[in-house]
């Protein structure tokens, strides 16, 4: 036996008290302290409180989609009833909006941003 066990040799148990069972408890923390990786600095899983929620970050990516749209529709509504060019201002200006609503969702999203710098020759 290793000595943690509460019953005696005979088999017959024995009730720890109170202190013996709080200094094991102490003991058995210390030993899963020792034993467990320490966590990186700054590295969580929560979102930071001065982060953006995904809830804002949706509603910020379904406003960027639905104002391209919205801004192609009435431009196109405008070249048509100026130039009387119905309905061929507000379909190709529709469709321009939703290529740059998709653009802008792209862009903050950051699928479309910088470049990434290409590699191609080796400096020496």
């Amino acid at each position: 036996m290793n000595g943690d066990d509460p019953r005696d040799g005979r088999g017959a148990e024995q009730t720890p008290t109170d202190s013996e069972l709080s200094a094991r408890l102490r003991r058995l923390e210390t030993q899963i302290e020792r034993k467990r990786p320490q966590a990186a600095p700054g590295h969580s899983t929560r979102p930071r409180n001065g982060g953006p929620s995904s809830l804002g970050q949706a509603m910020t990516l379904s406003t960027e989609f639905v104002a391209g749209v919205i801004a192609g529709g009435i431009l196109g509504w405008i070249v048509d009833h100026v130039f009387g060019t119905k309905p061929w201002g507000l379909i190709v200006l529709l469709m321009l909006g939703f290529v740059a609503g998709v653009y802008n969702v792209m862009r903050v999203s950051g699928f479309a941003g910088a470049r990434p710098e290409r590699r191609d020759r080796q400096e020496p």
